[in-house]
C-alpha cells in the first residue's frame, strides 16, 4: 500500500496501548496496525503548513517567513510566563491569543526519562503527556490562564527539571516515581498568585505505549539528509516511530514535509 501526504503531528487516542494516527488530507493511517511491517518513507517536497508553498521548513511546519507571522508559534508558546492576553496586550493576534491563553491551564509533573514540570491547556490532557512519551503524570495546579501557569512553572523548575532526555525516553530507561509525594514537596514553591489553585486529590495517570522492542542505541532519521529510508516498525512513543535497526523518526519535527509512505 502507498500513501502520500504532508506530515503533521500524530493524533492520539488514550487506550491500552495508546492509539496513534497519521492524518493526511484525503486519508489516515492507524499507525498501531503497522507494527512489525516494513515501511519505506520517502521525502517528496516541502509544504509549509501556512502558505502551502514548497519552501524549506524553518520550524514547526512553517517556512521562515510564516514562522515569524503565525500566532500559534509566538514566544509565549514555549515560555508561557510571557503571556499577556490577560492584560489585553497583543503579541501577534490578540483574538487568537485570548482564545488560547485565557482558558484553564494545567501545571503538571510528567515522568518520561526523568520527572519534569510542564504546562498545557486543560483540553490537552493527556495528549501533551503522550506527546512527551511520559509513562506517568500528575496535575499540580489548574489555573484560569496561561500566564499563571507560566510563572508557576518558572518557580517550580528551580526545584525539578523542565526538560526530557529524549534518548533515555526512547530507550525506556525509566524509573517509577511517587509523583504524589513530589507534588506535595513542591507545594511550598508555588507562587502566591497560584497557591489557591493547588490540586491535592488527583491520582497519577499511567500511559502505555505500543512498543514491541525499544532501541538499544538511538539513531535519528533526518529526511533532508536521508531522503529515503526503509525499516520494520517496532513501536511508537511520544511522537517518534521506532524501527528495528535502532532508527527513530520524530514525526512532529518533520511537520510540513510531504512524504511517500509505502507499506509492505
Amino acid at each position: 500500500m502507498q500513501y502520500q501526504g504532508v506530515l503533521r503531528k500524530m493524533q492520539t487516542e488514550i487506550g491500552s496501548p495508546i492509539q496513534y494516527f497519521l492524518i493526511f488530507d484525503n486519508d489516515f493511517i492507524q499507525v498501531n496496525q503497522l507494527l512489525d511491517k516494513e515501511i519505506t518513507l520517502k521525502f517528496v517536497k516541502y509544504q509549509c503548513l501556512a502558505c502551502g508553498e514548497n519552501k524549506k521548513i524553518f520550524r514547526q511546519g512553517y517556512c521562515y517567513d510564516d514562522f515569524y507571522k503565525q500566532p500559534d508559534v509566538g514566544d509565549w508558546i514555549m515560555r508561557p510566563e510571557l503571556s499577556q492576553a490577560h492584560l489585553g496586550i497583543e503579541d501577534r493576534d490578540l483574538e487568537y491569543e485570548k482564545k488560547v491563553q485565557l482558558q484553564p491551564h494545567i501545571v503538571y509533573l510528567a515522568n518520561s526519562s526523568n520527572v519534569k514540570v510542564g504546562v498545557t491547556r486543560k483540553t490537552q490532557v493527556p495528549t501533551r503527556w503522550i506527546d512527551q512519551g511520559a509513562h506517568e503524570a500528575i496535575e499540580i495546579v489548574e489555573v484560569p490562564n496561561r500566564y499563571l501557569a507560566g510563572i508557576t512553572e518558572v518557580a517550580l523548575k528551580e526545584h525539578v527539571a523542565d526538560k526530557t532526555n529524549w534518548r533515555k525516553m526512547l530507550k525506556n530507561e525509566i524509573e517509577d516515581e511517587d509523583l504524589k509525594v513530589q507534588r506535595e514537596q513542591l507545594k511550598e514553591f508555588i507562587p502566591e498568585e497560584a497557591k489557591e489553585y493547588f490540586i491535592a486529590s488527583n491520582e497519577e495517570t499511567t500511559l502505555e505505549f505500543p512498543v514491541l522492542k525499544y532501541p538499544e542505541k538511538v539513531k535519528s532519521l533526518n529526511l533532508e539528509k536521508t531522503p529515503e529510508y526503509t525499516g520494520v516498525l517496532k513501536g511508537v512513543k511520544g511522537q517518534y516511530l521506532i524501527f528495528d535497526d535502532n532508527t527513530v523518526f520524530n514525526v512532529r519535527n518533520s511537520e510540513g514535509y510531504v512524504v511517500d509512505l509505502m507499506i509492505k
